[in-house]
């Protein structure tokens, strides 16, 4: 198990604080975000030794945003509420002036000539950029380990994966290095590492944060926040939200607003989902979910059996993700190949098979699935389930030893669901195994009521016994 040094406990009190907190503190002149950003830098090495959650530390870039956040809060001119706010970048989005090496070996070193959207985005709200957190090779799989960075490990016991593909974005979460945490999410590479390490993250709406350039895995990929509770998430999400034209996927059409709902748990409605549409649930896990919707159901929720409206939801999401894979990796030839993920390669090969009938009867297997699940959400205000059927597993390893399943998807079978239908989902800590290890549940709610969604992730981290 992770030692009392390396857990949140132990950070710097600075290392710890919300970012509300921060931002109180900046505007009465009693905290300087250059002091935060130099104990967050300091954590970020302390912690990278053991849990690997870093490619790099740009110190020097991250001190000179925050002495310019600092000028401004003295001037009285900040730039948003979360001027000033440490976070980490996954290294699958470009920065300007950093490379994205895709968790890869075959990539480039070259810097970044522009920031991708969803950065921009934050670095315009005054955001100070810590650096970049591990991903597996281009992000195809839940868990986190490459053969360009290596193995990274869970905070809670470092034998453990910490999930993926946004691992390393988690454990700097966890462990408290920064506030903000930018994941993406195309079968659950947000919501699986914050369910394996204890902390909060949002899958939303697809296009509510833009993305460019354009995934090659298509539209199950999102971009969204990963912090320790749901009120730095939603202040995250606002941060990092926007129309960007450069994203065509994003149309022309208006989301509801981010506003900040009062939702309360007493008389919303839930379909409770326990059933995946692949793998068994560990029975751990099972009891924790269950103990945690008990809890909601005294609270006044009204809760009722709920199933996915679709069969064969696996396939259908393999033909999208493994034809994204083949995509992915087509530019690079045969020398090339032989340094990427064995895993990748075959999935790859597999996508790189299917034929055109395939591909377009997986699309409109989705959209009826999606127009299903659009009709399920109108008439309940949520859809509640684990966030991952087990607990989590050895690190370095797609599947756990002995399950006998064959890839990520089988165990992650409650996440890919919900890139396929683009609804938000975020996940709540609801409790841990007998070993220590965290166990999340998920929120999923209709699309565009993102803010809905964080709204009740924060009420349930307010009940008694709800994290």
């Amino acid at each position: 198990m992770s030692d009392g040094y390396h857990s949140l406990d132990q950070a710097d009190p600075l290392c710890r604080m919300s970012a509300d907190e921060l931002a109180s503190a900046y505007r009465a002149g009693t905290l300087s975000p250059v002091d935060v950003t130099k104990a967050c830098l300091a954590r970020a090495e302390e912690i990278d030794p053991v849990f690997n959650a870093f490619t790099f530390l740009d110190h020097e870039g991250a001190i000179e945003a925050a002495r310019a956040s600092e000028a401004r809060w003295v001037e009285g001119t900040p730039l948003s509420a979360v001027d000033g706010i440490p976070a980490t970048l996954k290294d699958i989005v470009w920065v300007k002036g950093w490379p994205t090496r895709f968790g890869s070996l075959v990539t480039s070193d070259t810097p970044q000539p522009e920031d991708a959207p969803s950065v921009q985005l934050m670095r315009a709200a005054g955001i100070v950029f810590l650096g970049q957190t591990t991903t597996p090779e281009f992000g195809w799989k839940a868990v986190t380990d490459s053969n360009a960075f290596g193995v990274t490990r869970n905070p809670h016991d470092p034998a453990m994966t910490p999930g993926g593909s946004s691992g390393g974005a988690a454990i700097a979460a966890a462990l408290g290095a920064g506030v903000f945490h930018l994941g993406t999410d195309g079968g659950g590479s947000i919501r699986i590492p914050s369910s394996f390490c204890g902390i909060t993250g949002l899958k939303p709406t697809f296009s509510r944060v833009p993305a460019y350039p354009a995934s090659p895995f298509g539209t199950v990929a999102h971009i969204g926040p990963m912090c320790r509770n749901a009120r730095d998430t939603a202040a995250m999400l606002k941060a990092m939200s926007g129309r960007d034209r450069r994203d065509w996927n994003q149309g022309e059409g208006q989301l509801a607003p981010l506003d900040d709902p009062a939702t309360a748990i007493r008389g919303s409605r839930i379909g409770y989902w326990t059933v995946p549409p692949a793998g068994k649930v560990d029975a751990e896990v099972a009891a924790l979910v269950e103990a945690q919707m008990q809890r909601l159901e005294a609270a006044g929720a009204v809760i009722e059996p709920f199933d996915l409206p679709a069969d064969d939801l696996l396939e259908t999401f393999h033909k999208h993700w493994f034809s994204g894979a083949a995509a992915r990796l087509a530019p690079y030839g045969p020398a090339e190949r032989e340094k990427i993920d064995p895993g990748l390669r075959e999935i790859a090969g597999t996508g790189g098979g299917y034929d055109v009938r395939t591909l377009v009867a997986a699309q409109v297997e989705r959209a009826e699935f999606g127009a299903r699940m659009d009709m399920a959400l109108a008439d309940l205000d949520f859809i509640l389930s684990p966030a991952v059927t087990v607990p989590a597993f050895e690190a370095g390893l797609e599947v756990p030893a002995g399950s006998g399943l064959q890839r990520w998807t089988e165990w992650a079978s409650f996440s890919f669901p919900i890139n396929l239908t683009q609804q938000p989902a975020g996940v709540v800590p609801c409790g841990k195994t007998e070993a220590g290890l965290p166990v999340g549940l998920q929120i999923v709610g209709a699309r565009g009521q993102d803010a809905k969604v964080l709204s009740f992730m924060a009420a349930i981290e307010g009940m008694a016994g709800g994290s």
